[in-house]
Formats: C-alpha cells, structure tokens, sequence
C-alpha cells in the first residue's frame, strides 16, 4: 500500500464522518474536512488533532503523540495517533474523526480575551 493508497482508504474509514481532503506536507499528508486539517499521516500512521479538552481521552488509551526530528530535538505536535479499531468500524472512526475535528474548530476559534 503506496503512501496516497492508505490516504485514500482513509476516504472509506472516514464514510460515515464525511468527505475528506488530503495536501502534502512536512514527508506526509494532511487531512482535511470542510477545509481544516483535523488529522495528519506519516509513515502510513494517522494521528488526530488533539487539544486540553480530547487529550486525555487519547492518553487513556495510550495513543501517542505525533514526534518528529528537527535540528537534533524532538518535537511533538498536537495530533495524537488514531486508535486502530476505526479501521474497522465506520461509526467508531466518525467518533474519533468528530474528535479531531472540534479541536480543530476550537483551535481556530480567537481566544477570549481575559
């Protein structure tokens, strides 16, 4: 399965969520719905967009964090790796696709002002 396969199988794990779009990036490919990257591929992985408020969902079933390598440190970003049970269950994938998809939502949202 070629990189672009597994990205658009992701169209048939994510049927019941709605249409999704991919864009290269960073050696993988971003996932998007209704225009905003809620998920991110590498290595044939999927990783979700998390926040404060979905972490610790993701931490509870020890999905890790998205790491990469630059300049010698490793950083990690606010995607966490999808659960590998929504490769076989399209309702359970449009839950955890939900997910992604609000903190996506709330991360574009302008913070209060205190």
């Amino acid at each position: 399965m070629g990189m672009s396969d597994f990205v658009e199988y992701l169209s048939e794990v994510f049927v019941e969520f709605g249409p999704i779009t991919s864009r290269k990036m960073f050696g993988g490919y971003g996932i998007y719905h209704d225009g905003l990257m809620f998920g991110l591929v590498a290595d044939e992985q999927l990783y979700l967009k998390v926040d404060a408020e979905s972490k610790p969902e993701f931490l509870e079933r020890g999905l890790e964090p998205f790491r990469f390598e630059m300049k010698g440190k490793v950083g990690e970003m606010s995607y966490h790796a999808a659960p590998e049970a929504i490769f076989d269950d399209p309702a359970l994938a449009r839950e955890w696709a939900v997910r992604g998809f609000e903190a996506a939502l709330r991360a574009k949202k302008p913070k209060p002002r205190k």
